[in-house]
């Protein structure tokens, strides 16, 4: 991937572990969702204000997404790593979301009047900090416990690609408390993979021998899962022993976008590729895009009329235009634009892109295109639905028709909203229909699905600003 696409934070390989101990499982279920339910109650009583019906509900709705908000599985995962800035702000958004969610129910049950509004001020305020050393403390916490807990002893099967990702991934996180003795291959030196730490203990046939003569408390197997023969007669020369056995599927062979496990009526299932807003991030990305675009309506009203008359003074024709695109799932959207030509080809059946000097642009559709106005009338797409405030850019859909055919996983692209800023426009990929062109902008498109989070999206907006006036290619 390119330096723009390997700028993303890439998921780190998750390790299986062995059960929580009680203390550990405390922590995590417990602990965390109180902390907002304890800054409410430090504020209630700071402001000597009485727990009634509106507060129980604040309380009972923040202890339930406060693990959302927070991310609990990021506990005991490196988070030491990240930057305390980009982690509290990730926290701070996240929170933002939970807590309108929270005051818009509190409205539409009637309890709104019965906040105080500086005390419910206060706690928004202070809630995102605590969290952040909820964070920092619950490490502290787990890593203390298992410290006192013996270390798992494991080897892993197989020194591949995906046996250095493990043996990496299980020996950054020290929760995990588990050392790699050493892995057992089949193949020569020759074809092992530079990468492995641990040494090569054996073949795959000697791995019942040594797990029977050593204390060995779990085997990671990393060959293909599938009924060949090894697979069949690891399994059985292990039936005696009380080693964890587990399988590592591969999945990094295939073009991965949101790669999860799931299961379904009791069978399990590998997601290679979906859309990165399931669960509560569907909930965090909608109330964003929600909350920006009605926003930026607001504020931006009266640039919203001036353009509306500048147009119609310049040329004749309507203010806005419809133009056809693909939405979600690659469902057709009306995506309102500010008319810039003098032309209003809806980009069904055909398509010709702007150009440098192109006759069709008329005066004023010239300036708002140079500095990108031309769009904004997508925020009422976004406040609609149909759209997103950030995500992949929507093409015409003659232009979707052309390159789906040539360009490999373009598609993929609309397992999520379109929006009107992306990682492919702040990264210098705003225009051209060009093929190198197109496949650069593709691969920015799935690298921001592969890798979305809540301050990705803040980025590429602070950034959108400072690309929109500075970039002299725009026409």
């Amino acid at each position: 991937m390119s330096a723009p696409g390997e700028a993303l934070r890439s998921r780190e390989v998750t390790a299986l572990s062995s059960v929580d101990s009680p203390t550990v499982f405390v922590a995590k279920c417990l602990v965390i969702p109180t902390i907002p339910i304890a800054t409410l109650a430090a504020c209630l009583a700071f402001g000597q204000e009485p727990l009634r019906g509106g507060y129980v509900l604040v309380a009972v709705l923040a202890f339930l997404g406060a693990p959302d908000v927070l991310g609990i599985a990021r506990i005991g995962t490196n988070e030491d790593r990240q930057a305390a800035g980009r982690l509290f702000l990730e926290i701070a958004a996240r929170w933002t979301a939970l807590a309108a969610f929270i005051f818009l129910v509190a409205y539409l049950a009637g309890l709104a009047p019965t906040l105080d509004r500086r005390l419910m001020i206060a706690w928004f305020a202070i809630t995102p900090p605590t969290l952040l050393a909820g964070q920092w403390a619950a490490r502290r916490l787990l890593t203390r416990t298992l410290h006192r807990r013996e270390v798992n002893r494991a080897v892993i099967v197989g020194a591949t690609e995906l046996g250095a990702r493990l043996e990496a991934a299980l020996r950054a996180d020290e929760l995990l408390r588990t050392e790699i003795v050493g892995y057992f291959e089949d193949r020569g030196p020759e074809r092992r993979i530079a990468a492995i730490g641990a040494p090569v203990l054996g073949t795959t046939s000697t791995l019942a021998g040594h797990v029977a003569a050593n204390p060995i408390d779990q085997i990671f197997i990393t060959l293909p899962m599938s009924r060949d023969a090894r697979i069949t007669s690891l399994l059985e020369a292990l039936h005696d022993s009380t080693a964890s056995i587990y399988f590592v599927p591969d999945i990094f062979a295939f073009n991965l976008i949101q790669a999860r496990f799931d299961v379904l009526g009791g069978i399990p299932v590998v997601t290679v590729r979906d859309t990165p807003f399931y669960g509560s991030d569907w909930l965090v990305k909608r109330l964003s895009d929600v909350c920006i675009s009605a926003t930026a309506i607001i504020l931006l009203a009266p640039v919203l009329l001036a353009v509306a008359v500048a147009i119609r003074l310049d040329s004749a024709g309507p203010v806005l235009f419809r133009q056809k695109r693909y939405g979600l799932d690659g469902r057709e959207i009306l995506v309102l634009k500010f008319r810039s030509m003098s032309v209003t080809e809806d980009g069904k059946s055909e398509f010709v892109a702007a150009s440098r000097g192109d006759s069709r642009i008329t005066r004023v559709g010239a300036f708002i295109r140079k500095i990108s106005i031309d769009e904004l009338p997508q925020l009422f797409n976004v406040l609609e639905g149909s759209m997103s405030v950030v995500g992949p850019r929507p093409h015409a859909v003659a232009m979707n028709e052309y390159f789906r055919r040539t360009i490999p996983g373009y598609m993929v692209r609309h397992k999520i909203k379109p929006g009107i800023t992306g990682w492919a426009q702040v990264n210098g990929y705003r225009g051209g229909d060009d093929m190198e062109s197109m496949r650069k902008r593709i691969e920015l498109d799935l690298a921001y699905i592969r890798h979305w989070s809540v301050w990705l999206d803040l980025r590429i907006l602070f950034k959108t600003v400072s690309v929109v006036w500075s970039d002299r290619n725009a026409y």
